[in-house]
């Protein structure tokens, strides 16, 4: 199976730069506003886990020991875990792997692939299933971290409780409002992520240094043993605490998915600079609170703080405006990733919406919105609570890690050309921690934690239906197909009557003779003045330059062979790219010019080599994907279809 893959862009948008500061920007004002830039989208979804980590890793320990075992165990094994995850494996290795200055999931699987110069199934499989997954994680972070954050009205001062029973519908409120904004776009707010994200940091940080003196002995939490004595002592709990305990580096994923709207220097920058330290001063902070008063363990965040209204209400208005802001990084990049599924044909053509003339990244995808916006409010309905919520997160974003580890051991070994004691000293040791984070995850699956892996899993199918089907109808379509070669040779010895205008016909192999050319041939017995075989196709890199966009071949006298390639995070635009082949020497009149499309009608086979449910998933897709006239952006008045029927 030939899959190319890895997010958005304008076709126009030249990639962002990357190497070291200097040359990211250029100047230290451009290289800080990148660094802000990357606090506020990239950040957003770890700023906010200070509000339930800890609260839910000390909930499932049992008094086994000192009781302040537990507390500098947990602290240590946050901390360590923010260490080896986030600092060893994405910041500093994982975005080593950029793909023209771009990660994620889909900017993976496509170096994979170029590392071992094919597509296997293995490797196709393991790239779908943490593409999928990662939007099993898309859907649980906007309820876990907003209604994490409102619940810290139950803990207001003076209110006694009276605004408990709110506390659902004002965080279901609040995310049906930031689903329906998106249609409109956000890139006015957006100035505002890095700032207000910036001053979430900051008061998380002076939070932590103001209860640290309570218990200085929080700082022993950073040897290492006492998280690995904590473990032991807890025997087969200790999974579940682990379990818990990975709460604290939600959103690692968009440290490393979202290099190529940044920077992988802004991103560091950012994390050493900036986030890294504060989270483990609020850490430290929490532990220390709790070593000194033990009941602050049943929600030790929203203890830290002052309980005078003039304290306690900004910071809840922040945390809450954290939540949200991690919760639209969520949404935008399941746009983002959306749009690279449907370029590099894992699903159906879906309409894409750009929302800002002069941003790049800035697209709405009603149906995915639609589709989370379900999603989250059922979780919100089912689980009703963060505690609840907290035993069904972490399963997808595990598998999702896991799969990164794989497809980096693929990259490494056979890209960068790693001898195997160097991927033993570093890849192993991951693939442990993450092997071991995914089992104690997996333990929770009873508890609410299938729900986002089923959604992974039903996706993982959509995905190899669709691939699999578009696959078998290419070769059915191609078996009858006539190369074009042949198709002018005989049209040249024998002549059809002349159209006068341009005709363009669309296909996916440039080289056979289209389904429309042929039955315009055969039925309308015309052919026009000039016809051109066109092919969209979409490269293994995110953008194309200009320059390399446009192939021009002529086929004969009267036929041009012309090929557009468009990155995968580029949204082709046929007629704009048209505009630039003049100048190639193909000059033709765009209201003049008449695009033929070939319309299929797939009927299901139990013998085309699926499963009959197989058969009519694919057709359901097919039904439901966008028109190519829309998704290419062709006029609809100058568009001609013919149809042919298939199995498959």
């Amino acid at each position: 199976m030939d899959v190319q893959v890895p997010n958005d862009p304008d076709p126009c948008e030249p990639p962002a730069p990357e190497g070291p500061p200097a040359r990211v920007v250029g100047r230290k004002r451009g290289f800080a506003a990148l660094s802000l830039g990357a606090v506020g989208v990239v950040f957003g979804d770890i700023g906010t886990s200070p509000l339930y980590a800890m609260r839910e890793a000390l909930a499932h320990s049992r008094p086994v020991g000192p009781p302040e075992i537990a507390v500098l165990g947990v602290v240590s094994l946050v901390l360590w875990t923010l260490t080896l995850i986030v600092t060893v494996k994405y910041i500093t290795f994982l975005m080593r792997a950029d793909n023209k200055g771009e990660g994620g999931p889909v900017a993976l699987l496509a170096l994979a692939q170029r590392a071992l110069g094919r597509s296997t199934t293995p490797l196709f499989l393991l790239g779908i299933i943490g593409i999928a997954l990662f939007y099993g994680d898309g859907v649980i972070t906007p309820a876990f971290s907003v209604l994490s954050a409102v619940e810290g009205l139950k803990a207001a001062p003076h209110l006694m409780h009276r605004l408990d029973p709110f506390v659902l519908p004002i965080a279901a409120g609040i995310l049906i409002w930031l689903f329906l904004v998106q249609a409109r776009g956000t890139h006015r707010m957006a100035s505002w992520f890095g700032p207000v994200t910036m001053a979430w940091f900051l008061t998380l940080a002076a939070l932590g240094i103001f209860h640290i003196r309570d218990d200085l002995s929080i700082f022993r939490a950073f040897w290492p043993g006492y998280g690995v004595r904590f473990l032991f002592e807890n025997g087969l709990v200790g999974f579940l605490i682990l379990g818990s305990v990975f709460l604290a580096v939600t959103g690692a994923e968009a440290h490393y998915a979202d290099m190529g709207h940044f920077g992988k220097w802004p991103i560091r920058a950012a994390w050493f600079g900036l986030v890294f330290p504060c989270l483990a001063l609020n850490y430290l902070g929490q532990g220390a609170l709790v070593l000194h008063h033990p009941a602050a363990r049943h929600n030790p965040f929203f203890d830290m703080v002052p309980h005078s209204p003039l304290a306690y209400w900004p910071v809840l208005a922040l945390a809450t405006t954290a939540a949200v802001i991690a919760s639209q990084a969520v949404i935008t990049g399941a746009f983002s990733m959306t749009q690279q599924a449907v370029q590099l044909g894992l699903l159906p053509r879906i309409e894409i919406r750009r929302t800002s003339e002069t941003l790049t990244g800035q697209i709405f995808v009603p149906a995915v919105n639609s589709l989370m916006m379900a999603g989250v409010l059922l979780l919100l309905v089912v689980f009703q609570s963060s505690h609840r919520l907290a035993a069904a997160y972490g399963a997808a974003v595990t598998g999702t890690m896991f799969v990164s580890t794989l497809l980096a051991y693929v990259v490494a070994r056979h890209m960068w050309k790693w001898r195997i004691i160097q991927i033993a000293a570093l890849l192993v040791p991951i693939s442990f921690i993450d092997t071991v984070f995914l089992a104690a995850n997996l333990l929770k699956l009873p508890d609410g934690a299938w729900l986002p892996v089923a959604f992974g899993a039903g996706l993982v199918v959509v995905m190899w239906t669709w691939a699999r089907g578009v696959r078998i109808l290419t070769e059915k379509t191609h078996a009858d197909s006539v190369p074009v070669a042949e198709v002018v040779a005989m049209l040249a010895a024998r002549p059809p009557q002349r159209a006068p205008g341009t005709a363009m016909f669309l296909t996916s192999n440039a080289e056979l003779a289209p389904i429309a050319l042929m039955h315009n041939l055969k039925h309308n017995k015309v052919l026009h003045q000039k016809n051109v075989i066109l092919s969209v196709h979409t490269t293994e890199t995110p953008r194309v330059k200009d320059a390399d966009r446009i192939r021009i071949e002529p086929i004969g006298p009267d036929f041009f062979r012309l090929i557009l390639s468009y990155g995968f995070m580029e949204n082709p635009n046929v007629p704009k790219s048209l505009t630039q082949c003049k100048r190639l020497g193909l000059k033709f009149d765009i209201m003049s010019t008449s695009f033929f499309l070939g319309r299929r009608s797939v009927v299901p086979d139990a013998r085309s080599g699926m499963p009959l449910w197989q058969d009519h998933l694919f057709i359901f897709l097919l039904k439901n994907a966008a028109n190519p006239t829309a998704f290419f952006h062709i006029p609809p008045g100058r568009v001609v279809e013919l149809g042919a029927q298939v199995t498959v």
